[in-house]
Order: structure tokens, then C-alpha cells, then sequence
């Protein structure tokens, strides 16, 4: 949730806000419920604090004295009934409206919409289009067969055959090789969670529509294990000493691609269903943008060890998500299609997550302050895949494996027809 204080005190907080798309009407309106709110939990708790000292009283009071002590304390009670009843419902609609308030953007991303972006690196030559793009290139080989699933599951599913596979769980394994040199250490998470989680980790409501319910037992899956390693320490306390707390989470991750009708229909770009392994760290308030850089140059280590043509852009205000205070993408050419894909992202929610999740840290002062939280994506196997097969691409259709992988299926140097 955002801090209501800062949002009250704090302009340049404020303007980070409207910068990515809240009106400033809901803004106020907001902090109009945050004064009546404090102004009724003022009041409810000290009629609550008359109300105990006058029911101590009674137990205390003389006999004669007794019945005046007994209906002064059924007058308060009655009181602070009507006082929290009073209560509930500003505390509802503060809580209901204070959810849709963005984490305000930081001073250093560029305000605007998607088309405003800043790029701040380009590596590698751009290719020309390969022989095949990678939809038609998984069936020329017989290693992707989106035909059958969708047969079996209906559109945005594939089935993912033979060397395609190893070469998928060697992304995994490279991937989780890299980032737990710095101290990721490996989490295979649940998919399903609780809609609670889904607020907590800043998802609901803007991200309702992307995500699968599973209304009877109602449970949701996730379309990303940040979800669940944002809850991992949940209403702890960390010791300072102790920080960067970083995890490496692995899971299948699941989205409804709400929106894209018609969009990225053919391969693996925009499926349903697909692997990831990302990163998540719980950091210092005072360093965590020094660990948001971690996060870009791990990614970029990842994507420049297989030789993928890439660039790294700072998002624009609007185009950011609710939690993020600052993200960057980092995008590979796509030869088929003469441009820039998303390949990767990384974000600092900054202490946005964590206040809702209640996760503090302990100075060595004896202080208690909020953590800061980041996340990103240390591996898209999915997507990471249809880079290689298109950049790697030889004249023949075949696929060169990237050296960096071999180790990790078996020595396999090509990819050819099954």
C-alpha cells in the first residue's frame, strides 16, 4: 500500500504518483478519507481506553457508588459501539481506494506512455530475417507442436519436443548458475496462492483480468513466482545485518493474455503457460538501488552469454506497473520481425510490497523499518528459446546451440530436424 503520510506531506511523492496515470481527484480524495479516518480511530480508541478504566472502576466503586459506575460505563460502551460503527466503513473505502494508488515513479524515469521510453544500451548487431521465424521454425524441426495443444487446450499452448527440451532445462540451469554466484539461492515455489497474496504482492486489483482463478477452492495461479517469494517473508523482521536477502525462484507460470486478441499468435512469445526463473531481493532502503543495477547486469550477463543482439530501456511513468518505482527492459532483436522483443524486466518496488506484507528490518540501532523489495527475470525459458532460434538460425534451418549451454545438454552443438 502507498504511504499515506509521504503522499500527504511529500509533493515530489505526489507528482511521481499522477505521473503514472492516477488522477489527482483520487489522490485527494484518498487523503480526505486518511483525515476522517484518523480522526475517527482517534476517537474510537480513547473512548475504548474510558471505557476499560470505567469498567475497572466498577469493580473498585463502594457499594453505594456502584450502579452510577455501572450505568457511566454502559453509556460509554454504548459510546464506542456507535464510534466503531462509525469506523468500519471509512476504514473500508480508505483501505478499497488506497489500494488503486500506484507506487509513485522515481525522479529518474522518463513521464510519459510506452512510445516515451529511454533507452540506455544497445549490444550486438541486428540480424536479417532467418529462414524460417520461430513459429514456423519449432514445426520445420518437430521440436515445438502448437497444432496438437491446441487440439488439447485450445490457442496459446505448445507442446515442447526433443533437443528443444534439453536445451530448455539448460537455460534453467545456466540461468540459476549465474545468479546464484551472487548469493540467489534456489526456490521452487508453490503456483497456486491465496487472492490475499495476489493484494499483498500488488497484483489485485490492477492485474485481475491476467490472472487464472480457481473459484472453488479459490486459489489463483501465478503468473510469476515473484508472487510467491514477495510472501516468503511475510510479517517478519530481518536483520539488517543480514541484507540483501536474494532467492532465485523457479516455477511454471500462467497468464490469460487478457487484451491480446490477435497479438503474438504463433510460437512461444505470448503463451498461457511457460517457465521463468527470477530473481527477488529483499535489500537495505539505503541500497537498493544499487541493487536494482545488480539486478540489470545480471540480466544482461545472462542474455550477452548467448550471444543475443539486445538493449536495455528505461519504461516510462505510465507504462509502469502499480508496484514499480522504476523499471528497466531489457529487449533482444527479433530478426522475423525487424525490432525489439521483451525478453526480460526488472523492477524496485522500493518499500510499496513490503508495507503491505508487513516485511521490516531491525537496525542495529534497535530501529524497525520497512525493507525494500526488487524483483526480476533471470530466465524467460520460453521466450529465450524462440531468440535463439531465430538468431541462431543457420541457412539450412538449423539451430547452433550457444556454447554457454552445451555443458548443460550434454555436449549438443545443433539443433536439426527430429
Amino acid at each position: 500500500m502507498i504511504d499515506l503520510r509521504r503522499l500527504r506531506d511529500d509533493e515530489e511523492y505526489r507528482q511521481g504518483a499522477v505521473a503514472k496515470g492516477i488522477d489527482a481527484d483520487v489522490i485527494d480524495r484518498v487523503l480526505k478519507l486518511d483525515e476522517a479516518h484518523r480522526g475517527a480511530r482517534t476517537e474510537t480508541e480513547s473512548l475504548r481506553a474510558e471505557s476499560n478504566a470505567a469498567s475497572k472502576e466498577i469493580g473498585r466503586a463502594a457499594p453505594a457508588e456502584r450502579e452510577a459506575k455501572i450505568a457511566a460505563a454502559g453509556e460509554l460502551k454504548t459510546r464506542l459501539t456507535a464510534a466503531e460503527e462509525a469506523l468500519a466503513p471509512v476504514e473500508a473505502e480508505l483501505n478499497e481506494l488506497a489500494l488503486t494508488i500506484p507506487n509513485p515513479a522515481h525522479e529518474s524515469v522518463p513521464v510519459g506512455d510506452e512510445e516515451d521510453f529511454r533507452t540506455e544500451k544497445v549490444v550486438g548487431e541486428t540480424a536479417s530475417p532467418p529462414p524460417f521465424s520461430h513459429g514456423e521454425l519449432g514445426e520445420h524441426l518437430g521440436i515445438v507442436d502448437t497444432e496438437r495443444a491446441v487440439r488439447m487446450s485450445g490457442s496459446r499452448f505448445a507442446y515442447i519436443l526433443g533437443d528443444a527440451v534439453r536445451l530448455q532445462f539448460a537455460l534453467v540451469q545456466y540461468a540459476i548458475d549465474k545468479i546464484s554466484a551472487h548469493g540467489f539461492v534456489p526456490v521452487v515455489t508453490p503456483v497456486l496462492v491465496r487472492e490475499e497474496m495476489m493484494e499483498l504482492a500488488g497484483f489485485f486489483p490492477t492485474d485481475r483480468n491476467q490472472v487464472y482463478a480457481l473459484e472453488a477452492d479459490e486459489l489463483y495461479l501465478i503468473g510469476t513466482s515473484e508472487v510467491a517469494l514477495a510472501g516468503l517473508h511475510r510479517q517478519e523482521v530481518l536483520d539488517e545485518g543480514d541484507l540483501p536477502v536474494r532467492y532465485a525462484g523457479y516455477s511454471s507460470c500462467f497468464r490469460r493474455e487478457a487484451g491480446t486478441y490477435g497479438k503474438d499468435t504463433s510460437g512461444l512469445f505470448r503463451v498461457h503457460q511457460f517457465d521463468k526463473v527470477e530473481m527477488f531481493s529483499y535489500a537495505h532502503p539505503d541500497r537498493s538501488w544499487d541493487e536494482l543495477e545488480l539486478l540489470r547486469s545480471l540480466q544482461e550477463e545472462i542474455v550477452g552469454g548467448l550471444d543475443l543482439p539486445y538493449r536495455v530501456i528505461t519504461v516510462a511513468s505510465k507504462d509502469l506497473g502499480a508496484p514499480a518505482a522504476k523499471k528497466y527492459d531489457l529487449e533482444v532483436w527479433l530478426p522475423s520481425e525487424q525490432r525489439y522483443r521483451e525478453v526480460t524486466s526488472c523492477s524496485n518496488y522500493t518499500d510499496f510490497s513490503a508495507r503491505r506484507m508487513s516485511t521490516r528490518m531491525r537496525t542495529e540501532g534497535g530501529g524497525n523499518v520497512l525493507v525494500h523489495t526488487l524483483n526480476g527475470t533471470a530466465c524467460a525459458i520460453g521466450r529465450t528459446l524462440l531468440y535463439i532460434f531465430e538468431n541462431h538460425q543457420q541457412p539450412d534451418g538449423t539451430v547452433t546451440v550457444p556454447e554457454v549451454l552445451r555443458p548443460y545438454c550434454g555436449g549438443l552443438e545443433a539443433i536439426g530436424p527430429r
